[in-house]
């Protein structure tokens, strides 16, 4: 599955549209995580937890932006974006939420052009 972050690519042509789609993925630090990061927070240390979470959860959604596309007989996902949220889920648990999202669409080589002799 190839996925671009621009609305075309040279050389190919759009053959087939299938619309948007998305790939997303919730996910929370443990209890020991979210401890020891919030050690960190207070003397201003680098979140490396929080980094590798997000790294992995942004990973995740594109693996399943491409899984959700192949699914629909998408080849490609074109103008591939990000969003991202946190929100309560309860009892101070706080979710990480990524979504990637673009437009499944499935790509042809265009012909080229033959200029007569």
């Amino acid at each position: 599955m190839h996925i671009f972050t621009t609305e075309s690519v040279p050389g190919m042509t759009i053959e087939k549209n299938f619309g948007t789609v998305f790939g997303t993925v919730v996910r929370s630090r443990n209890v020991v995580g979210r401890t020891m990061g919030n050690i960190s927070a207070f003397f201003g240390g680098r979140q490396s937890g929080d980094t590798k979470m997000v790294n992995e959860t942004r990973d995740q959604a594109m693996s399943e932006l491409g899984s959700n596309a192949e699914a629909l007989g998408a080849n490609a996902v074109l103008a591939m974006r990000f969003d991202s949220g946190e929100f309560d889920s309860g009892n101070g648990n706080i979710m990480q939420e990524i979504t990637a999202y673009g437009t499944a669409v499935f790509l042809v080589r265009t012909p080229a052009e033959t200029t007569p002799d």
